[in-house]
């Protein structure tokens, strides 16, 4: 797996990338997340996986089923290690607001990116 060297790179060239090489993949995801990442190397952005072709945009559009928010450090511990998500979550420093179950998805989603 290839890590990005921030949030920035992910969400502004990685996941862009793999949306338009993997679109079906993208849609079986079927969900639009809003990322909020404090911190250096991080920002917002919204992906929509429902929409076609599916999106990675700066911004929250407002749209989102799901939002996570997290600080851009443990943001980077966890794309490392995705189980580290949940103990982040238990911990308190990653929140999940809208539809949780959709946030159990999100390894499927960043393993695209990985994927490209």
């Amino acid at each position: 797996m290839t890590l990005p060297q921030d949030a920035k790179q992910l969400f502004d060239e990685m996941i862009p990338a793999a949306l338009s090489k993997f679109p079906d993949r993208a849609k079986e995801v079927g969900a639009v997340y809003a990322f909020k990442i404090t911190g250096d190397g991080g920002g917002e952005w919204t992906v929509d996986l429902v929409s076609s072709p599916p999106t990675c945009i700066a911004g929250d559009s407002g749209k989102a089923q799901c939002s996570i928010e997290v600080a851009h450090d443990d943001f980077k511990q966890m794309l490392a290690n995705p189980a580290m998500g949940m103990q982040l979550f238990f911990q308190g420093k990653l929140r999940v607001n809208g539809d949780p179950m959709l946030a159990t998805k999100l390894q499927q989603f960043f393993q695209l990116a990985s994927d490209n």
